[in-house]
C-alpha cells in the first residue's frame, strides 16, 4: 500500500477570467498532519473544494487519486462516502437544532422507515466523548460557544467514520484556549489513525501542529516542506508564500507626530435589554489625531459591544451613561448614519455578515456607504463612482480581474480590503477597526498594516480591537485593556509587553 492517502496530480481549475489552479500536485501522507497555506486567493480553498466533490469531476482537469485509485467525485457526498469530510470556517450548523440531530444530519440512523432517535442519542454521545465534548447532546447548538461548534463540526465528521478530515481556518474566531484545545484534538486524531488537512494563516500554530507544509502562491505549488526532519521558521514560510522577504511584519511608520484629542469616550456604560445586565461598565478612552488606539481583552470582555455602541449602536443596546466628544464637542449618535456623517467609520469583524454586500460588485461595495458623494441630481454619476472604484482597486492592491467582480468571489483578504475601501471613501476622522486582520494571510495583512500606517501619517485617527496579542502590540501607540465590560489599564506602546496585557486582560 502506497505511504500515501491521498495524491492530487496535476490539478487545474479555471473561472471565467481566472485560473484558479495551475498544475497542482499535492500528496498527504498517511497518518500526518499535512498544512496547506498561502496567502489570500492563493488557491487553497479551490483545491479543497476540488477534492471534496464541491467542483465536481469534469470541471477540472488532474486526477485525484485516493487510497491508490482514481477518484471521479461528483457531489460531496461522493467524497464522504469514501471517508473525506470537510469543515469549512463558516460552520454548516443548525442553530436550532440540538446537537445529536446536527451531526447524524443527512445520514440520519434508521430503524425500518424511522429514524431511531435513541440509537442515534448514543452515537452523539459516542462522538462527542472523541473530542471531549461533555454536554447533554439533547442542547440546542445555538446555546454553545463557537469553540464547541467547532468541536460539534468534528464530531459530525467522526461519525461518518472520516479518514481524511480537511478543517479550513478551523482557529480563525477561536480564542486562544480553545485554539489550543482544537489543536491538541487534531494531535489526537493523527494518533487515531485520521489525517488531517489543516489551512490556516496563524504561523505559529502551523509550526507546532505540522507533519507537513505545502505552500500555494497564484494558484500553484511552489514546494512541500518536511517538519518533521528539518527545523522550519515563520520567516521562511512567508518567502514561499510571498515570494519575497518581509523584514518586519508590523511595518515602521516614517513619524509619530500626535495632533489634539480627536475623539474621547467618558463614563460610557451600556445595558443588553435582552440579556437584562450591563454590558460596559464606565468606559473612559480618547485617541488623538495621527494615533493608533488598540483595545485588547480577551473574547467577552466586551470590545465589539463597545464599538458598535458608539458607532450609532445599531445592535439595540440601551444606553445608560456616558458621553462622545469629537474635537472637544460633545455629539450623539442615533443610528450609524449620523456617526459617518460626523467622520466616524467602522470596520465589521464580520466582513461577509455586515461589512458587504457579497452578491453585489467592488464597484457597488465602495460607494454604497457615500452615495451623496455621488448624487448629481436625482440620480449618480456612475462614470465618477468607476473612476474612485478603480483608484482603490489600484491604490490598495485588491486583485481582481475587474471591479465589476462580486465580492463574493473575492478571497478573504481582498474582501477585507474592499471593506476598508468604502470605509476609505467617506473620508472619516476616526476609523475603528474591529478584527482587522482576522483569516487573511501574511502577505494580506502586512499590506492593511502599511495603510493602516499610510492614514494615520494623513492625519486619521484609528481605533483597532484585536484578538491577535502580536498585532496589538506591534500596531498600537497606546493600548487600553478590556475586562469584563470595563477598562483594565492602559499602557504606552513602550511599556506593554505580552505579560502586562495579560495580566490586565484576565483581572476579574
Amino acid at each position: 500500500m502506497s505511504d500515501y492517502i491521498l495524491e492530487m496530480q496535476q490539478i487545474t481549475k479555471e473561472f471565467p477570467g481566472v485560473k484558479a489552479l495551475d498544475n497542482v500536485n499535492f500528496q498527504v501522507r498517511r497518518g500526518e498532519i499535512h498544512c496547506l497555506i498561502g496567502e489570500n486567493g492563493a488557491g487553497k480553498s479551490t483545491l479543497m473544494k476540488v477534492l471534496s466533490g464541491v467542483y465536481h469531476y469534469g470541471s477540472y482537469t488532474g486526477n485525484i487519486v485516493y487510497n491508490g485509485e482514481i477518484q471521479q467525485f461528483k457531489s460531496i457526498a461522493d467524497s464522504e462516502e469514501k471517508g473525506i469530510a470537510i469543515i469549512y470556517q463558516e460552520l454548516a450548523l443548525v442553530p436550532e437544532m440540538s446537537i445529536y440531530e446536527n451531526i447524524f444530519f443527512g445520514h440520519e440512523i434508521l430503524k425500518g422507515r424511522n429514524i431511531d432517535w435513541n440509537e442515534t442519542i448514543v452515537r452523539a454521545k459516542e462522538a462527542l466523548d472523541k473530542v471531549r465534548l461533555y454536554v447533554d447532546p439533547s442542547m440546542k447548538v445555538k446555546n454553545l460557544g463557537v469553540g464547541n461548534q467547532q468541536l460539534v463540526e468534528i464530531a459530525k465528521a467522526l461519525s461518518k467514520d472520516v479518514k481524511l478530515l480537511i478543517l479550513d481556518e478551523p482557529t480563525a474566531s477561536l480564542n486562544e484556549d480553545d485554539s489550543e484545545n482544537l489543536l491538541k484534538l487534531i494531535k489526537e486524531l493523527k494518533q487515531h489513525g485520521v489525517s488531517c488537512i489543516m489551512i490556516s494563516h496563524r504561523l505559529k500554530e502551523i509550526i507546532e501542529i505540522a507533519d507537513t507544509i505545502t505552500v500555494l502562491r497564484d494558484g500553484s505549488t511552489v514546494c512541500s516542506l518536511d517538519v518533521r526532519e528539518n527545523r522550519i521558521t515563520e520567516a521562511e514560510i512567508i518567502r514561499h508564500m510571498v515570494g519575497r522577504e518581509i523584514e518586519d511584519i508590523y511595518p515602521k511608520r516614517k513619524k509619530k507626530e500626535f495632533g489634539e484629542t480627536c475623539m474621547e469616550i467618558r463614563n460610557w456604560t451600556v445595558e443588553d435589554p435582552v440579556k437584562g445586565k450591563e454590558i460596559l461598565h464606565n468606559i473612559n478612552i480618547n485617541v488623538k489625531k495621527g494615533e493608533i488606539i488598540g483595545i485588547q481583552g480577551l473574547m467577552g470582555a466586551g470590545r465589539t459591544e463597545f464599538a458598535m455602541s458608539i458607532f450609532g449602536n445599531p445592535t439595540g443596546y440601551k444606553i445608560t451613561g456616558g458621553e462622545i466628544l469629537l474635537n472637544g464637542e460633545k455629539v450623539s449618535f442615533k443610528r450609524p448614519k449620523d456617526a459617518i456623517r460626523k467622520g466616524v467609520a467602522y470596520v465589521s469583524e464580520d466582513r461577509k455578515g455586515n461589512g458587504l454586500v457579497l452578491i453585489q460588485d467592488i464597484k457597488y461595495n465602495i460607494s454604497i456607504a457615500n452615495l451623496e458623494e455621488l448624487q448629481e441630481g436625482v440620480s449618480l454619476n456612475e462614470n465618477e463612482e468607476i473612476n474612485i472604484a478603480n483608484s482603490y482597486k489600484q491604490s490598495i492592491n485588491i486583485k481582481a480581474p475587474s471591479i465589476m467582480q462580486k465580492v463574493g468571489n473575492l478571497s478573504g483578504g481582498n474582501q477585507q480590503k474592499v471593506q476598508l475601501a468604502k470605509w476609505m471613501f467617506v473620508k472619516p476622522k476616526v476609523l475603528i477597526l474591529d478584527e482587522p486582520t482576522r483569516g487573511i494571510d501574511v502577505g494580506a495583512k502586512y499590506e492593511i498594516y502599511t495603510l493602516m500606517n499610510q492614514l494615520v501619517e494623513e492625519g486619521m485617527s484609528i481605533i483597532m480591537i484585536s484578538s491577535e496579542l502580536p498585532e496589538v502590540l506591534g500596531m498600537s501607540d497606546r493600548i487600553y485593556v478590556m475586562s469584563a465590560g470595563e477598562i483594565a489599564g492602559e499602557l504606552t506602546a513602550e511599556e506593554a509587553d505580552e505579560n502586562k496585557v495579560m495580566a490586565m486582560a484576565v483581572r476579574s
